[in-house]
């Protein structure tokens, strides 16, 4: 009960709440001019653009991920490269917010530790630091959270191979690639896809990082609900927030309704 009670105040009760709000107008009124609006112009665009940062840091934070989860599976179970890397991995996973935003202003940003550095030595590979600020700085922040976080949720499907499967592939002739794939690769296959969906909703839905990072305009959703909510020139537009909200949301549950069915197959080939 207390777990339902936190779930129906935490979970549902916003969901609710953005839902209904997404279908009427600042009185009330029922309309579907918000969900119109939001599927144009700039609202579009910064949906769309959501959907290609998320794809992108998902993709490498997969695979990235997977080889750095690869690694540690082939030391000792019980060794300190284990350990080191799997508390590492929890700890950074959660890392994001201000302080995420200003670790990497401190080093990359207009007068950053390593930008500053290069500079004194006539190096501008970093264009002044002022990428840091575009999709391709929000693209390297991601990633940053999104390879621990892979690490995490990988890990146990990779324990899951068994030595037994290798042996017996070697047993009747086969070589390490046939192993991988015709044995190993699709046993893993569902629960690196699943993986890689959790990361893409993982990137989809978080905010604090890029608030704290993009101080300027709202080049993904996010930015651009708490635009609408909060701006003090945009006024009377809280429920076109609500109705990219509600586009939001849509998109993360078709997501984890795929994770949900990946694992499942996973579980099936790794019990």
């Amino acid at each position: 009960m207390p777990f339902l009670l936190y779930v129906g105040v935490f979970l549902l009760y916003p969901t609710l709440v953005v839902v209904a709000g997404a279908f009427v107008d600042s009185e009330g009124v029922p309309t579907l001019d918000n969900v119109r609006t939001a599927a144009t112009g700039p609202y579009l665009d910064a949906f769309v653009r959501s959907l290609q940062l998320s794809a992108l840091t998902a993709v490498i934070g997969a695979v990235l991920g997977a080889l750095l989860a690869w690694a540690v599976v082939t030391g000792r179970p019980d060794g300190a490269l284990r350990r080191v890397v799997t508390s590492a991995a929890g700890v950074l996973a959660q890392f994001g917010g201000v302080t995420l935003a200003f670790a990497f202003l401190a080093t990359v940003g207009f007068e950053g530790l390593v930008t500053v550095w290069l500079r004194d030595r006539g190096l501008d590979i970093f264009a002044g630091g002022a990428w840091i600020f575009e999709l391709s700085g929000l693209a390297l922040v991601y990633t940053y959270f999104q390879v621990p976080l892979m690490v995490i949720v990988f890990l146990p499907a990779l324990d899951g191979l068994k030595p037994q499967w290798r042996e017996a592939a070697r047993s009747l002739g086969g070589t390490s690639w046939t192993y991988w794939r015709r044995v190993a690769g699709p046993v893993l296959a569902p629960a690196f896809l699943g993986s890689t969906l959790l990361l893409f909703a993982n990137a989809f839905s978080a905010y604090a990082t890029a608030a704290a990072l993009v101080s300027q305009g709202a080049p993904i959703a996010p930015l651009q609900i708490r635009a609408l909510q909060t701006s003090e020139v945009i006024i009377g537009q809280q429920n076109l927030g609500r109705a990219l909200g509600l586009g939001m949301v849509l998109v993360v549950t078709g997501v984890m309704l795929l994770y949900a069915l990946l694992q499942r197959r996973t579980t099936r080939w790794l019990r």
